[in-house]
């Protein structure tokens, strides 16, 4: 009996050690575990091409020139489409300024001469120290995403290569007497996050075209580089339904200059949801997490205070699997 609880003890503080590890290390593992996301999604792919005979080494090479071919063909055929956007951003330009002049900064006035706003004004002020710690913070993030885009298809590579030995010697390491009933938990979660991660990539992609079609059949001058960026945003939940409304409705103002042309905004958006709603997410991703609206707010919310913006990425997928997992539990243990 003592035997058994130094052995739990002794499970728990091996878990709660890594999670700590995790925690202090989370500025550095974004190329880390972007790199095993995609390797985990292209795994089936490469298991598929080895039923037809394929050698191991020769399918990952085959999946992996595929995905890079597959994203450098995507930023060349939206090269263009963007470069000629930004041309009829520049364009218009003083149509924007002039819509500033008039509109804007009459509002701004009024704010500046109230008392309390002043006030608010003056105190919050940044000094230039700030001014410069925010200039040498935005050059280390810059490098940093240099060196996350270098490192993030190496890892990728050498996962998918290693996948399987990677997850040999995962279950290796497990207690022979806790070995089955953890590869079965692992089992429901892969199946969780396989079905959570390949839907709401299409899903993604498809609120990429839905919005920046529809918001560049309106007219709007930027809403192909809106729709784009809102349906990859989208990733997040709320934030790219945020996006696409505030920003299409400020250049839909600034272009025509009236509150119809945010009317169809809101109703390129309005499809946009409706098709999200009722047919891409229930029959691309499904009912597999199945959590309710107030835990999707907050997941997002406690992924965010934790680990900043990469919690905010992985929360809907860590809360999913916490729900296995308790799932697991109880069924296990009957209560």
């Amino acid at each position: 009996m003592h035997r058994i609880i130094s052995n739990q003890a002794f499970y728990i503080f091996i878990t709660a050690l890594l999670i700590l590890v995790v925690y202090l290390l989370a500025p550095i593992l974004s190329p880390f575990l972007l790199g095993a996301l995609l390797a985990y999604l292209t795994d089936p792919l490469v298991k598929r091409l080895e039923k037809y005979g394929v050698p191991h080494l020769a399918s990952v090479v085959i999946i992996f020139g595929l995905l890079i071919l597959a994203i450098l063909l995507m930023i060349l055929m939206l090269t263009p489409l963007i470069q000629q956007q930004i041309n009829e951003f520049i364009a218009a330009l003083p149509q924007i300024m002039n819509w500033v002049e008039t509109t804007l900064m009459p509002i701004a006035r009024q704010l500046v001469y109230t008392g309390s706003f002043k006030a608010t004004l003056s105190s919050s002020l940044p000094k230039a120290g700030w001014i410069f710690d925010t200039v040498i913070k935005s050059g280390f993030t810059l490098v940093e995403w240099a060196v996350n885009i270098v490192l993030t298809p190496i890892v990728t590579f050498y996962l998918l290569r290693d996948w399987d030995l990677v997850r040999q010697n995962i279950k290796e390491t497990l207690p022979k007497q806790i070995r089955p009933t953890i590869v079965t938990l692992a089992a429901e979660c892969d199946e969780v996050l396989g079905a959570f991660f390949r839907g709401q990539l299409l899903v993604m992609l498809s609120l990429c075209f839905i919005y920046g079609i529809g918001l560049t059949l309106i007219g709007l001058q930027v809403g192909l580089i809106i729709g784009i960026v809102g349906g990859l945003l989208s990733i997040v939940p709320y934030l790219g339904s945020f996006f696409v409304v505030i920003t299409a409705s400020i250049a839909a103002l600034v272009q025509y200059g009236d509150w119809h042309a945010v009317l169809w905004v809101l109703a390129v958006f309005a499809v946009g949801q409706t098709i999200e709603s009722y047919f891409l997410t229930p029959y691309l991703v499904g009912e597999r997490i199945g959590l309710h609206p107030v835990a999707v707010i907050f997941s997002v919310m406690a992924g965010g205070t934790l680990f900043d913006f990469f919690g905010v990425l992985v929360a809907l997928p860590a809360a999913a699997l916490i729900k296995v997992l308790f799932r697991f539990i109880r069924h296990q243990y009957h209560f």
